[in-house]
């Protein structure tokens, strides 16, 4: 978790030195995303981020140069092995991993893996189509996946209250038939929990979970957004009191928690060296992988492109 809160620090800082174009950060939903992760079996388990989630990259061991390398905008999807990892590249489409880890969820279960699919995503993207479609979809065909929404509180400028009938996103798992559960997303250990009894019950061949998290953004909703705009001194104050790291780290002895900066610190080094040493990549592979066999149209536009490359 602290690994997460400083590496998020840096991304912030480098975002205003110019050497990240933008970034989304996460601090306060440090808990959600490493309780979480910390839960699943990497051997046959995968995860589906959105743009926010840090904290799971952390959590799966992902190479954090790589992830990152994403929000230097020179390769899409992240310098990093997804499938050695188990985390998908993260997704900039509101509500777009939930569809994503459904599918993936259907292959596991016809293939007879025992995987279990981990999507997140947050409160906004609750209200959005493509979900209620894919808790549907996992519903009727009894797919291993955990539905885990980070309800920080804001849909970007909107309140929870103001675009979630109901007031609950684990409340609406009922309507599919499925479990449905709440948690303190700012209890680490109240979120393994939650999560681990959700994987097990999908690996055993019982309904999907719906996770809803209870935390909060701390931030803003990205490095181009001035929360003070929409949202009261008094509230994020409150919040701060209830900081996941802080709760934490309560429980852990002086030392420890020394030991622990340390190794963050040394982490945030290593990162930050070897993305500002991460060089262009060739133009070229503006077109791979976008198609496993690439469409008449794009390859004349590859065509096209390589004529003005050599004017």
């Amino acid at each position: 978790m602290l690994v997460a809160r400083r590496i998020d620090e840096e991304a912030i800082a480098l975002q205003r030195q110019g050497v990240l174009p933008g970034y989304a950060p996460m601090k306060g939903q440090e808990a959600a995303q490493v309780g979480s992760a910390a839960a699943l079996d990497l051997g046959r388990d995968f995860a589906f981020p959105t743009y926010r989630d840090l904290g799971a990259a952390v959590a799966m061991g992902v190479d954090l140069a790589g992830y990152l390398a994403s929000h230097l905008n020179i390769w899409h999807g992240g310098l990093y092995d997804p499938r050695a990892s188990r985390l998908a590249p993260f997704n900039a489409v509101v509500g777009g991993p939930v569809t994503h880890a459904v599918g993936w969820a259907m292959g596991a279960k016809l293939d007879d893996t025992g995987g279990v699919a981990l999507t997140y995503f947050g409160d906004g993207a609750s209200s959005q189509g493509d979900v209620h479609e894919a808790m549907n979809f996992a519903a009727v065909y009894r797919l291993p996946v955990v539905f885990f929404c980070q309800n920080n509180g804001w849909a970007i400028s909107v309140p929870t209250e103001r675009q979630v009938a109901g007031g609950s996103v684990a409340a609406r798992a009922t309507g599919y038939g499925i479990e449905g559960v709440r948690v303190d997303g700012n209890d680490v250990l109240a979120v393994f929990d939650a999560t681990r009894e959700a994987v097990a019950r999908a690996r055993d061949g019982g309904p999907p979970t719906v996770i809803e998290a209870m935390t909060y953004r701390m931030g803003p909703h990205s490095t181009s957004d001035d929360p003070g705009r929409y949202r009261p001194l008094e509230e994020e104050q409150a919040w701060s009191e209830r900081d996941p790291v802080a709760r934490a780290g309560a429980q852990l002895s002086t030392v420890e928690v020394a030991a622990a900066e340390a190794h963050a610190a040394e982490v945030v080094r290593q990162v930050r060296e070897r993305l500002t040493a991460l060089g262009d990549r060739p133009r070229e592979e503006l077109f791979s992988f976008v198609y496993r066999e690439p469409t008449k149209a794009l390859l004349e536009q590859q065509r096209a492109w390589r004529e003005s490359a050599d004017a």
